[in-house]
């Protein structure tokens, strides 16, 4: 039984940032918080009439309806899950590799989080026959197993689970009486939305996930925590509300009042908001695909990037150069990267994934090279800009150097 490491090989405090987006703040939305400035209160725990009404719109123009009291808000995803945690009781399972910040609050809490590897294809959602192999192996070892955390639209792997996986993961997982949160950050990030379908487990079984939305995804900046989550329909949805509420009480995790007024701007989706979204998805899709062709070239591992603003990728080809310099594990490959690229690398160990395997999450954002927000959005061709150029020129030039590297440390045939 494969356990994630309490401490381990990097810390909680020393976890990876949230890939942000590298572009100014959009004037609108710094303009509904700038004439809210002077409001010094906060929501009222779970969100306001107003916030709350806005979080329910946006959820019905994705298919996922709701009431207002079956919606909270909190300053950020991971008071949510903190909340759905300590609500739910029990172990937690998560996807091998999954976003940093999951299995961290379990922890916390000391809940047990136990991993489920992912098929290879997507990341995201565990294989359904591991998923049961674990959840009843548990159970045989004393293990109380009863949330499973998964994502379809993933970090750290920026890959979109395919309905079909997704069904049938979701189906093992109702066997087993486990309930479902269902982390939809990077839903409206979706590369190339005419070919990717996306399909949220609540649309599935309406009465046994719970979603959650951090607007860091694709709404507002990082550094303006607000994050919705939709509760199942049911007695039992109504219960875990609730129970989310007190804990979010005892934690006095409200919004403050400016960043709440910016959320429900940005979840009312005007032209302003809807233009900028659509213009950095489009932008960070394409230097994604450039940094996934960069990689690939080289002879590492990658799926293309499907979502999001990153991409993951296997060295393990690479093995033989990684040795000669000195790298042996995922913490070493993050460090090498960090310095040699000038930007965050953090390695699969971070997402859950095994410390000796090569791996490590590539963000979009410093690729930019620090370009204007307006020279890179506007752009005919943003892969044509002198600093998003020589972004992913060292990139692969970095990469190049560990590909030849290698095939000179081939043991000859």
């Amino acid at each position: 039984m494969r356990r994630t490491d309490p401490v381990g090989h990097g810390p909680v405090r020393f976890g990876p940032p949230f890939p942000g987006d590298g572009l100014p703040v959009l004037p609108e939305l710094s303009a509904v918080l700038a004439a809210a400035a002077s409001r010094g209160g906060a929501e009222p725990v779970g969100g306001g009439p107003a916030l709350l009404d806005a979080a329910c719109g946006y959820g019905d123009r994705r298919g996922l309806p709701a009431a207002p009291d079956r919606v909270a808000v909190a300053p950020g995803a991971p008071a949510l899950l903190v909340a759905l945690t300590a609500a739910l009781g029990g172990d937690v399972l998560v996807p091998r590799p999954c976003a940093a910040w999951w299995a961290p609050y379990a922890r916390l809490l000391g809940r047990p989080a136990f991993s489920v590897p992912a098929p290879a294809d997507s990341g995201g959602v565990p294989d359904p026959y591991a998923l049961l192999e674990t959840v009843r192996r548990l159970r045989a070892e004393g293990g109380d197993p009863r949330l499973l955390v998964l994502s379809v639209a993933d970090d750290p792997t920026a890959t979109v689970a395919p309905p079909e996986l997704l069904h049938e993961t979701l189906e093992a997982a109702v066997g087993e009486g486990l309930h479902l949160v269902s982390d939809e950050t990077w839903r409206d990030t979706l590369h190339d939305p005419h070919d990717t379908v996306l399909l949220s487990p609540a649309e599935m079984l309406p009465d046994r996930v719970t979603v959650v939305t951090d607007l860091a995804g694709a709404l507002l900046p990082p550094g303006w925590p607000a994050a919705l989550a939709r509760f199942p329909a049911g007695g039992d949805g109504d219960a875990l509300h609730a129970r989310v509420l007190d804990v979010l009480t005892a934690l006095d995790a409200r919004v403050a009042a400016p960043v709440a007024a910016a959320a429900g701007y940005a979840l009312s989706e005007p032209e302003p908001v809807t233009a900028r979204v659509a213009a950095a998805v489009r932008l960070h899709g394409r230097v994604a695909a450039a940094a996934h062709r960069a990689v690939v070239a080289a002879g590492a591992l990658s799926r293309p990037p499907r979502c999001g603003r990153h991409l993951y990728a296997d060295l393990t080809p690479l093995a033989p150069a990684l040795t000669a310099r000195g790298v042996g594990d995922a913490q070493e490959l993050e460090d090498f990267l960090t310095g040699r690229l000038g930007m965050p690398a953090p390695g699969g160990h971070r997402f859950g994934d095994d410390l000796e395997a090569p791996r490590v999450r590539l963000s979009t954002a410093p690729l930019l090279g620090g370009a204007p927000g307006a020279e890179v959005l506007d752009a005919p061709d943003p892969l044509e800009l002198p600093r998003v150029r020589a972004a992913l020129a060292r990139l692969g030039s970095v990469f190049d150097d560990l590909r030849d590297d290698a095939r000179r440390w081939e043991s000859p045939r």
